[in-house]
């Protein structure tokens, strides 16, 4: 009889037990796909928005050569000015210079307090040159023109064991390697501007052919021609990317290269006999990605790219006759992935909402379409759609929002609670809040656009260049801000009223202001599951 007790006491035991470990198994996993949804959202963001800064570079690079062929129009009597224009713009003539003559482009003022660095450069050094560039001090501007013109001189591929074809970005329908082999590497400085050819003099006919992409005028000799053909074949290499859907189509995203399917990868692999495309150019999760039958591998070499613990380092070891060999590597310290994650998830969210407050306006005006009461709640679904819409980014939104807005006991969104830690802080008041969220939007690009314009470099430009700059951006950007708007912001940006306007300073005192820094870090938030 006792036996039978002890023996139905252990079973009892025993049921408990593995009841109590289902249910903290079943706890682990709910926890462990949780982190995951949210380490999928942080790094849906970062990578949406770097496709987005991507896509601006490309439309501020179209917008330049549009305004060289305005002026290449307004100064038809006086073709000096677009010639000086245009050289400003690509940088001017870095031909034909030593080493000699690069040192002396670089003067360093008595006032300089950055790092003074000797040859051959140490670890020391390094860090302290980092160090300079986040506080800006190094001479950037001169610096960058020459290492720009080493850029232009390295090689756009290489060929590893006559059997590995290594690339950035990747290929498309018209690649031909035996073209590219021949192709003059220093002629091409850069995959936004068409090449101008060297000695070629910079006449408003000339500029008219090469403006807005018309490139395949019949006037323009065979040697453009070429050079075009030429610039044409390294942007696919830099800027295209593989798709699992067959063909080769334009990359929306990049608005540069191509998307590529298997069948071009493979076909292309076949005809110049190599087995593999290894490429980089996008941020995989897991450091690389196995694409086409195994014959394209993207390789993502730089550990946490986005913060750390968003990524681990890839790189390939290649042997004669081998298969390539895939190496993981993470640069971390020694942190909970939950601690790691808020880290991301924080950063995540915070470039996001700059991002959302340069479009204010266009969101609510989304928002109140559906909130016919003027309640100033909508359905998730409706808030999530206006989102997409609005931003145009291809987000999960349903799930990102208990990390953006509140939301009642109905499940309803407080659409307004999205700006409530967030704000553009301007020196300029009483002007409309439409054109302060496009000025921040723009500022990088009307940074380089006032360069350009600013002609004697005295960081001021006329009022009536300021009107005459944003109206041509305006209109070929699709920005939707009235002529008024403008007017009324120029005038408020004339301080002293002279006719003239500090640019710069101006540029530089709109910038987003978080009220609140600390996001939620807690890990019984739950996550939207509809």
């Amino acid at each position: 009889m006792g036996c039978n007790i002890s023996a139905l006491r252990e079973y009892r035991n025993t049921r408990k037990a593995i009841k109590a470990a289902k249910i903290i198994q079943k706890w682990y996993r709910r926890y462990s796909i949780q982190l995951r949804i949210r380490e999928y959202c942080a790094l849906s963001i970062f990578a949406c928005l770097e496709y987005t800064d991507e896509d601006s570079q490309v439309q501020l690079s179209d917008f330049l050569t549009c305004m060289l062929e305005h002026y290449a129009n307004y100064y038809g009597e006086n073709p000096a000015i677009l010639t000086d224009v245009v050289s400003r713009l690509l940088g001017g003539n870095l031909q034909d210079k030593d080493e000699e003559d690069y040192v002396k482009m670089i003067d360093v003022p008595d006032s300089y307090d950055g790092p003074r660095l000797q040859f051959p450069l140490t670890s020391t050094d390094i860090d302290l040159l980092t160090d300079a560039f986040r506080k800006e001090k190094e001479h950037g501007r001169k610096i960058l023109k020459v290492l720009e013109e080493v850029y232009a001189w390295l090689p756009i591929g290489a060929i590893v064991d006559s059997e590995i074809l290594v690339l950035h970005g990747g290929i498309s329908e018209s690649t031909d390697l035996n073209f590219l082999s021949r192709l003059e590497r220093s002629k091409i400085k850069s995959v936004l501007m068409p090449p101008i050819p060297s000695g070629r003099e910079v006449t408003i006919d000339f500029w008219k052919n090469r403006a807005c992409g018309r490139t395949s005028k019949p006037e323009m000799s065979i040697a453009d021609q070429l050079l075009l053909r030429e610039w044409q074949q390294v942007i696919d290499i830099l800027w295209s990317d593989p798709r699992d859907q067959k063909g080769c189509y334009p990359n929306k995203n990049r608005g540069r290269g191509c998307y590529f399917g298997p069948d071009v990868s493979i076909s292309f692999l076949r005809n110049c006999s190599k087995k593999y495309l290894v490429r980089s150019h996008e941020y995989k999760p897991a450091g690389y990605e196995m694409g086409h039958r195994g014959k394209v591998i993207t390789v993502f070499s730089a550990s946490n790219y986005h913060e750390e613990g968003s990524n681990p380092g890839v790189y390939l070891r290649l042997g004669r006759c081998k298969p390539p060999r895939l190496i993981h590597y993470r640069v971390t310290r020694r942190q909970a992935l939950s601690q790691r994650l808020n880290v991301l998830e924080s950063s995540a969210i915070r470039i996001l909402k700059e991002s959302l407050i340069a479009r204010k306006t266009d969101l609510v005006r989304s928002f109140k379409l559906h909130d016919r009461n003027a309640t100033g709640r909508i359905s998730l679904g409706q808030w999530a759609f206006s989102m997409k819409t609005v931003m145009g980014l291809n987000l999960p939104w349903r799930l990102m929002s208990v990390r953006l807005i509140n939301t009642d006991d109905n499940g309803n969104v407080d659409y307004m609670s999205i700006f409530q830690d967030v704000q553009i802080e301007n020196p300029v008041q009483k002007v409309h809040s439409t054109i302060i969220e496009t000025v921040y939007r723009y500022r990088f690009d009307l940074h380089i656009i006032f360069d350009v314009i600013d002609t004697d470099h005295s960081g001021f430009i006329s009022v009536d260049q300021f009107r005459a700059m944003w109206k041509l951006f305006k209109t070929h950007c699709g920005v939707r801000v009235d002529d008024s708007q403008v007017d009324e912001l120029t005038s408020k940006m004339d301080l002293n009223k002279d006719g003239s306007i500090d640019f710069k300073e101006f540029l530089k005192a709109f910038y987003v202001v978080h009220k609140c820094d600390t996001l939620p870090t807690s890990e019984n938030v739950a996550l939207s599951q509809d």
